[in-house]
């Protein structure tokens, strides 16, 4: 198990008790199925947030799989993350028509802001920027997708109120 600890972050789910806990209780209940990386990273992904690469060895070592299978898999498929993510997330649509419309104005108002990059978290972890591809509300573009919800038309002068209402839901 030291091997999996050595030179990682404090916030690992690894070095978490109640975390580690967590990811071996879905390791012993899916380790026996059929596509068990696939079942097991989705279930961390749903229950911890995020899968780090401490936790990706582990459970490569645990499934007795390659780390370059749990790795292949987790930077394959885009609902996995190796990094943690914030309470709340604002997604910017890179469709055509929003990229045209305007949301590389907005992913700079929400940098300005916000202070962070594209891809990153609030040091407070409460909001993090993203982008994603075409929502199917082109109609609307400019586009975001804060949390779950899709916001159209937005304009770079609103974007503050949008985020400053995000901050005080937390």
């Amino acid at each position: 198990m030291a091997k999996y600890l050595k030179n990682i972050p404090a916030n690992d789910p690894l070095l978490i008790p109640e975390q580690r806990v967590v990811i071996d209780q879905i390791i012993e209940e899916h380790r026996e199925k059929a596509g068990a990386a696939m079942v097991v990273l989705g279930e961390v992904q749903s229950k911890i947030g995020w899968v780090s690469e401490a936790t990706q060895a582990y459970l490569a070592d645990r499934l007795e799989i390659p780390v370059s299978t749990i790795h292949g898999v987790v930077t394959f498929y885009s609902y996995f993350t190796t990094n943690p993510k914030g309470k709340h997330s604002i997604k910017f649509c890179m469709g055509t028509a929003c990229y045209v419309g305007g949301v590389p104005q907005l992913m700079e108002k929400a940098k300005q802001v916000l202070g962070i990059d594209i891809g990153e978290t609030t040091a407070d972890g409460m909001i993090t920027l993203e982008i994603c591809r075409c929502v199917g509300a082109c109609s609307q573009a400019p586009v975001i997708v804060v949390d779950e919800e899709v916001l159209g038309r937005v304009k770079p002068n609103k974007l503050p109120q949008t985020i400053k209402q995000l901050q005080n839901l937390s």
